[in-house]
């Protein structure tokens, strides 16, 4: 392994920790609150959801099809076969790991039922949640080893998904307090839920690491998880804290930030 592919490893592995404390940085607010504000998660979650759909756009599918114009002769056939096995990685996941989203009812638990605590339900929820995030923070920085023009755009994704963390770190642990854990176990959970990101965070720039012809593939791959867990979980979410216009004006808000991150600094 070249010194420039282990600097690009180490990378992956920082964003991930990034992130990973941004959870816990939302976490820690379980600690301080007394009452859940249905409002303030509706615009968080919205944000989230805006901050990964542009990601997914410009920090992956952009990226990916630009590199795959230098290989194949039809540049979307990568980036559409990388998207397609994406949004069926996290359907297999959603499919095989029992699981419940915390605005959720208990008879709504999806994936196998197997009768477990809410709040293990939730906690394995978010975990599937957060497997895509790593995995595009991963690739994004394993991208660079093709185009180091890209170093800048999987700064930005990285500091958006752990922007996007603490709203989501904060409505995971306040779900685990309600479902019943106390305030310290509601924070540890919530914070350890993000564990995955570093995790897959170096999986996925190893992965890319291997051959330049996976690049396309693996940066849609990740897009097509991310676009299926905003579309499937973050935005239903969202929505059922019961202010679908302070969802939405949170999804845009999120969606230009992002946006302008990537277009104006990457």
């Amino acid at each position: 392994m070249t010194l420039k592919e282990t600097s690009l490893l180490l990378l992956a592995l920082y964003g991930g920790l990034f992130t990973f404390l941004l959870t816990g940085v939302g976490s820690l607010g379980v600690l301080f609150l007394k009452k859940n504000n249905p409002k303030v998660f509706s615009v968080s979650l919205g944000m989230a959801g805006g901050i990964m759909i542009a990601a997914s756009f410009w920090s992956l599918l952009t990226p990916a099809l630009e590199i795959a114009k230098e290989t194949y002769t039809f540049p979307f056939i990568p980036v559409v076969i990388g998207f397609i096995l994406g949004v069926f990685l996290l359907r297999v996941l959603d499919l095989a790991v029992p699981h419940l989203h915390f605005a959720s009812l208990p008879n709504e638990q999806e994936g196998p039922k197997i009768p477990l605590k809410k709040s293990i339900l939730i906690l394995l929820a978010i975990t599937i949640h957060n497997i895509p995030e790593g995995l595009a923070i991963g690739v994004s920085f394993g991208s660079v080893e093709e185009n180091q023009a890209l170093l800048a755009g999987a700064y930005n994704l990285t500091l958006g998904i752990g922007f996007q963390n603490i709203p989501e770190g904060l409505a995971l642990s306040l779900a685990l307090k309600h479902a019943g854990l106390s305030r310290i176990k509601s924070f540890l959970y919530g914070f350890l839920s993000a564990l995955v990101e570093p995790i897959f965070s170096l999986t996925g720039a190893g992965a890319t690491l291997i051959s330049s012809y996976l690049l396309p593939y693996a940066l849609s791959l990740a897009a097509g998880a991310m676009i299926f867990v905003t579309i499937e979980e973050l935005l239903p979410e969202a929505q059922k804290f019961g202010n679908s216009d302070l969802a939405s004006l949170g999804f845009g808000i999120g969606f230009l930030v992002m946006m302008i991150l990537d277009t104006s600094l990457g």
